[in-house]
């Protein structure tokens, strides 16, 4: 459970929620599109979060108690000028980066060159260092211009680009008939897109598994919110809210090692390992416990496998 604390009159004087672990976020890309937006709310100390299935819920969010902030993003050059001011507020945090080749075939319109996030990724790596820069390939698409052989060739010329600046490659498959939004904005730009059979998944696994020793450096491969199990192929189910991570980036830190568990080298006074999982997320979902601050329909990249939605405006709360 996140504590509860009062938040000042400056944001409203009303009990909010004051979590460990703020993830910016699953819902947008607040790193690409509302950097300011988020320098602004930390700085007066708390921004206020509201349910995309009910806006009548509001819930204020302190950053009292925030010891890391797990960012999301295709884009996060806009942040990067405001990270050193974050770390000096005292809190850690590292990114899950998503870089895709997909923006030839129109699935993502509106991300940068796929040279220019190359750039920002290598940038990012140097300044906080490889093992906080989490590399996703996300989704793993396949239609008739898109068959796993390409896709792989794709990932393979990227890993040869990034393998040396960070230490993660996670991946999952699209998903497409539990989202009808997904669906038809699928059906729009790429006809020919499917989910991939059990069969296929296993194959794409096993042939990811192999390149990934043929890199200068090889990457721990892992999936997210897959029910597949490809152990055997050395491939983890990841936690992408990293309770493991956590500890490591928050060393001696008594309370996060007591919720989170500890980082390698640690012992956790609750003998947890990964902290408590976040029970709002999707069943096969490994996230350990956080506050996502983010808001449906706020991100312009337009990508046209989100679920998260189209742009309606951005971030006001």
């Amino acid at each position: 459970m996140h504590a509860k604390v009062t938040i000042p009159a400056r944001t409203g004087g009303r009990t909010g929620i004051a979590p460990l672990v703020i993830s910016a976020s699953r819902a947008t890309d607040l790193p690409a599109f509302h950097a300011d937006w988020f320098m602004d709310r930390l700085r007066r100390g708390a921004c206020v979060w509201v349910n995309p299935f009910n806006r009548k819920q509001k819930i204020l969010v302190s950053f009292e108690k925030c010891r890391v902030i797990v960012f999301w993003s295709k884009n996060p050059a806009p942040i990067l000028p405001h990270l050193d001011e974050i770390a000096d507020r005292g809190i850690s945090f590292y990114f899950q980066f998503t870089l895709n080749d997909y923006a030839g075939e129109g699935l993502e319109p509106r991300v940068p060159p796929l040279s220019r996030r190359i750039e920002t990724f290598l940038r990012l790596s140097e300044h906080i260092g490889r093992e906080r820069v989490i590399w996703r390939f996300d989704p793993v698409l396949t239609a008739d211009a898109l068959p796993p052989d390409e896709v792989l060739r794709r990932i393979d010329a990227l890993a040869r680009r990034l393998c040396a600046h960070t230490t993660k490659l996670v991946f999952s498959f699209v998903d497409i008939a539990a989202y009808a939004r997904v669906a038809a904005n699928l059906a729009r730009v790429c006809p020919s897109a499917r989910e991939a059979a059990p069969e296929e998944r296993l194959r794409f696994a096993r042939q990811l598994a192999a390149l990934n020793k043929t890199w200068p450096r090889r990457l721990a491969l892992a999936t997210c919110a897959e029910a597949d199990d490809f152990a055997r192929l050395g491939i983890i189910k990841n936690r992408c809210v990293d309770g493991e991570l956590i500890g490591a980036l928050c060393r001696g830190d008594k309370e996060i090692l007591w919720e989170y568990g500890a980082g390698p080298g640690q012992a956790s006074p609750a003998g947890r390992k990964g902290g408590r999982k976040d029970k709002g997320q999707r069943a096969a979902c490994g996230c350990a416990l956080s506050k996502d601050i983010g808001f449906y329909n706020s991100c312009r990249h337009y990508c046209a496998y989100c679920y998260a939605g189209r742009p309606q405006g951005g971030i006001t709360a």
